[in-house]
């Protein structure tokens, strides 16, 4: 093939960018095992990597040993979940998006002013089941125009919320037949899709319409990976994949002498930029590599609250150990600058100094 046009932004959010970098911080500070709710982020990568550095995954915080560290992940848990997680560990962080956090406050006010609230999202996604748990008896999942038409008549008021990580397409014609079905339905002042997930799509959309095929780097439990390449199909673009790494490419992109003039690369939000390094070595376009940028994000989230609240204190801890004088900054100060992927390259290095919790 002989050039590659990629869409910007793509890759790690801002919510991605702070529940990695959140976890890479307590494989510094704790002992291995330390345990996380869930996958951190919907990448099998980024998860085989922390694998590597100690961290567990469990789907049920129950198999949480009494006193270990704990990391609730991105995607938000459901209420139940949290209170036990608090229960059993000596030490636990919440690193759900503020974005899913909004979603979730959204539930519970409209659900305590007497709303049903109809949610739109993907039955069994760790978003859309962390949602639903703050009112259980309130809302109805839909994920489809025809389940929505099979929900039978509702008497009072109607709220209209959605998971975050959806395409606009999947997300837009359920918005719209529901509010015409149910007259004065509320909806959010500002949308409950995520702004990366809603910017990354466009960008893909400009690139899309001028690609011959279309490479989606991201994993295929990942929601807004996935929304990606229906945004790419809608474009008519002849030829669209998904793919977890370069190795999953098909022979037509890659083959010496491949035909297709021009490819398309976006990644989901939880893909790391590596991957992104990866395809393009094995794409080797003849004509070069363009970037065809739509926005530009600046968005940050910080470290979440246990973190910032730990990390002063530990910091003193160790200095006073070396005989040094405390610090006169977090080592958290740097945070915004840090960048997720360069994170996830350095934790697994050897000679690497970590940090570690006196015993």
């Amino acid at each position: 093939m002989r050039r590659v046009i990629l869409a910007r932004p793509r890759g790690f959010c801002a919510g991605v960018e702070m529940a990695i970098k959140a976890l890479s911080w307590m494989t510094r500070i704790f002992e291995p095992p330390i345990y996380c709710y869930h996958e951190i982020v919907h990448n099998s990568h980024v998860v085989e990597q922390f694998i590597r550095e100690g961290v567990i995954f469990v789907d049920d915080v129950t198999e949480v040993p009494p006193g270990a560290p704990l990391m609730l992940s991105a995607h938000g848990s459901p209420p139940a979940v949290v209170a036990e997680a608090g229960k059993r560990s000596s030490f636990l962080v919440n690193a759900v998006c503020p974005l899913v956090t909004k979603v979730h406050h959204e539930v519970k006010v409209r659900a305590s002013k007497g709303y049903q609230i109809i949610y739109v999202g993907h039955a069994g996604h760790e978003e859309a089941v962390g949602t639903m748990a703050e009112a259980p008896d309130a809302i109805q999942l839909v994920e489809t125009p025809a389940d929505l038409d099979a929900i039978g008549p509702i008497s009072g008021p109607v709220a209209v919320l959605t998971q975050t990580t959806l395409s606009r397409d999947d997300w837009s014609e359920i918005h719209e037949q529901a509010r015409s079905r149910f007259a004065g339905a509320w909806v959010p002042g500002r949308s409950d899709l995520c702004y990366a997930t809603t910017n990354r799509q466009a960008a893909l959309a400009a690139v899309a319409g001028q690609a011959d095929a279309v490479v989606v780097i991201g994993s295929v439990n990942s929601s807004n990976t996935i929304a990606l390449t229906k945004v790419a199909a809608a474009t008519g673009c002849p030829l669209v994949v998904r793919v977890d790494s370069a190795a999953e490419l098909p022979e037509e992109l890659t083959a010496p002498g491949a035909e297709i003039g021009t490819v398309g690369i976006t990644a989901g939000a939880s893909a790391p930029e590596s991957l992104l390094r990866e395809v393009l070595d094995a794409l080797h376009p003849t004509e070069g590599v363009e970037e065809i940028t739509m926005f530009e994000e600046d968005e940050y989230f910080p470290p979440p609250p246990e973190l910032r609240e730990l990390m002063p204190a530990l910091a003193a801890v160790l200095a006073m150990g070396l005989l040094a004088p405390p610090p006169t900054a977090s080592p958290l100060s740097g945070d915004r600058s840090a960048r997720a992927s360069d994170v996830l390259e350095d934790i697994g290095q050897a000679g690497q100094t970590h940090l570690r919790r006196p015993a």
